[in-house]
């Protein structure tokens, strides 16, 4: 039976034992709450841990492009909701391809996208469902709240559109100051969607689905009366961005790196074999120094570059070329996109692996 130290650096690892109690914590607290899960699978972009998730309680998974839709499909889901706004003939021919597989859903935030998608089903007799993306307070996609009626409407009576729910993502929670900000934009997120529900409903919109989605915000904004679903991704692995805003203790990261030291300098530098090409270079949330932990250690990751990680030793701490040490990563769905396969562990003992199929699906 294999162990960690028999493996090859820079290896990413999955602990099960962590990973199962997430999956259990989240799956609970939407139980709780009354409302559907609805995972985001572009955290771990794996098939496997997708049947995982729908084994704990899930009611389908959430992606973001049509070609993790495509793996996903192929490995059978039948429930997936793509939480992006898709746009264009060509995708909406693939989406086409896939309808009769699954129950599919789109997301969208203008007229105009929606219209160029709607189109293909309509020419093909069929309509595609669609959630309005509402812009909570994170000003990246989605419609304003005031500009709800307006849009959802027009895109109600789009030919091939039926319009099922409204949909939001509260990150800008990933750079609030604490808990209690944490909370105030989650119970935000969650009463904006319901708003904006509610006034499409008073239209005589049937507005089915009120999807909120964020890790940090999910236990608050799954809370909020009318929310019928959350779509929470980084759960499954949490990272030291996650430990750092407060959603976890870094004993529920699930997900690290194992590297070499392969240089050490001088006293205050230490050089890891994982650079930019194994952590990616996403900066820590929601503000701090480097890019990784080492538990354990006050020395951090101070810089990358491709294949290098560079340590800021911290005085009274050392380290010695040929050691392996753990790399809790700042973004962990990033380094899902940058590796072919992770190490699956319990303790010290290899279990297996996992293919990460949809990485690199970026159409």
């Amino acid at each position: 039976m294999l162990s960690l130290q028999d493996l090859e650096t820079p290896a990413v690892i999955v602990d099960l034992d962590v990973l199962e109690a997430n999956l259990a914590r989240m799956a609970g607290r939407a139980r709780v709450a009354g409302v559907r899960l609805r995972p985001h699978a572009k955290t771990h972009k794996i098939p496997a841990l997708g049947r995982l998730q729908l084994a704990a309680g899930a009611a389908g998974i959430s992606l973001a492009k049509v070609g993790e839709a495509e793996v996903f499909v192929g490995e059978g889901f039948e429930d997936v909701f793509l939480a992006y706004p898709i746009v264009g003939a060509a995708k909406a021919r693939r989406l086409l391809a896939l309808s009769d597989r699954t129950r599919l859903a789109i997301g969208a935030d203008s007229v105009e996208g929606a219209a160029s998608i709607g189109e293909v089903f309509h020419a093909a007799g069929l309509r595609i469902d669609v959630l309005l993306k509402v812009d909570c307070g994170y000003h990246r996609v989605g419609v304003a709240p005031e500009r709800v009626v307006e849009v959802g409407q027009r895109v109600a009576e789009l030919p091939g559109i039926a319009l099922r729910g409204v949909f939001t993502h509260a990150g800008h929670a990933y750079l609030a100051s604490g808990r209690d900000e944490v909370e105030r934009i989650a119970r935000s997120e969650g009463e904006i969607l319901v708003a904006a529900a509610g006034e499409l409903r008073a239209r005589g919109l049937p507005i089915e689905d009120v999807s909120v989605g964020s890790t940090p915000t999910a236990r608050g904004a799954m809370s909020v009366p009318g929310v019928t679903e959350c779509r929470p991704g980084n759960y499954v692995y949490h990272d030291a961005s996650q430990v750092s805003i407060g959603t976890c203790a870094i004993e529920d990261c699930a997900m690290t790196v194992i590297a070499t030291v392969v240089s050490v300098p001088d006293a205050g530098r230490a050089v890891l074999d994982c650079g930019s090409k194994t952590l990616s270079s996403d900066p820590l949330r929601p503000q701090g120094f480097g890019h990784g932990w080492i538990p354990g250690k006050k020395s951090r990751l101070e810089k990358l570059s491709e294949e290098h990680g560079v340590v800021r030793v911290e005085p009274g701490e050392s380290f010695r070329i040929g050691e392996r040490v753990r790399v809790l990563p700042n973004h962990a769905c990033v380094v899902s996109n940058l590796h072919d396969r992770v190490t699956l562990a319990r303790g010290d003992r290899v279990e297996g692996e996992w293919t990460v199929a949809a990485r690199g699906r970026v159409r």
